[in-house]
């Protein structure tokens, strides 16, 4: 993987951090194509049970690198051309998809601002701990821009169309605590203490029952866009493959025997 994003697996914990500290995490091409690609990589690892999702320096990520897209809209001008925006078919839609989609839990340990698809990118995490100091902001309108990175799919569904709208037309900064008032943020740590809180969360997670983890992801999906009548359904289905797992067996087991389960993740 490129240096733009860091990638390494320990004991079942794929931690994925994004690194440009020097432009506040701003998503250049390479930056963008690493974290598509890491994300990937970690999907299709089976010895991946869980992901956390970070970055280094004071911000979590400010989106859209406006250096370079600048640069690029030039380049399209000149050369009556229209390749810059599609980084959100190339880029923005199969990272959130990696994120969304994955049968496996993914943690965002946000340790500064994310704004724009940094927000997107958070926001398609299955957990959020944030820093006390990390603020969010949509951004999009600012730069005359629409919403990307699954936020008008992610934002309404965690806090309301209505304050989704507010936050899209009227871009604003929202600390850490107004994040948690609202549900974005799970949860709100001191800043010195997120990354060992964030690992810790996500740690849990890559030690848990892998396959329950992800009918749960699934159903909430589903269910988010579904009837209550196919809910039920999905339900039913789901049920059914996570009780012929493993790990069930094992739940099943220590609690007879009163012992904590340690699962396999299958």
């Amino acid at each position: 993987m490129a240096d733009t994003v860091l990638y390494e697996v320990n004991d079942g914990l794929a931690t994925i951090t994004i690194n440009r500290p020097e432009a506040m995490n701003a998503m250049n091409v390479e930056a963008k194509e690493a974290l598509r690609d890491s994300l990937r990589a970690a999907a299709a690892d089976t010895a991946v049970r869980a992901v956390l999702l970070t970055a280094t320096g004071k911000a979590f990520c400010v989106g859209q690198d406006l250096k370079e897209h600048v640069t690029l809209l030039m380049s399209d001008k000149q050369q009556g051309t229209r390749h810059t925006m599609i980084t959100v078919r190339d880029h923005y839609n199969p990272i959130v998809r990696a994120l969304t989609e994955m049968r496996k839990p993914v943690v965002a340990g946000v340790n500064g601002v994310a704004a724009g698809a940094g927000f997107g990118f958070a926001l398609a995490a299955d957990y959020r701990v944030v820093a006390d100091s990390a603020k969010f902001t949509t951004a999009f309108a600012g730069v005359a821009l629409t919403a990307d990175s699954g936020v008008s799919w992610t934002l309404p569904r965690l806090i309301g169309a209505s304050r989704a709208a507010d936050l899209l037309f009227f871009p604003r900064s929202i600390s850490a605590q107004e994040a948690y008032d609202l549900g974005i943020a799970n949860r709100v740590v001191p800043a010195d203490r997120l990354a060992a809180e964030a690992e810790s969360v996500a740690r849990d997670l890559a030690d848990g029952p892998t396959v329950a983890y992800a009918a749960i992801k699934e159903s909430l999906a589903f269910g988010s866009s579904h009837s209550l009548a196919d809910s039920l359904e999905k339900e039913d289905e789901l049920q059914s493959l996570a009780g012929a797992s493993e790990d069930h067996g094992i739940a099943v087991q220590a609690f007879l025997d009163k012992e904590k389960p340690r699962y396999l993740g299958r």
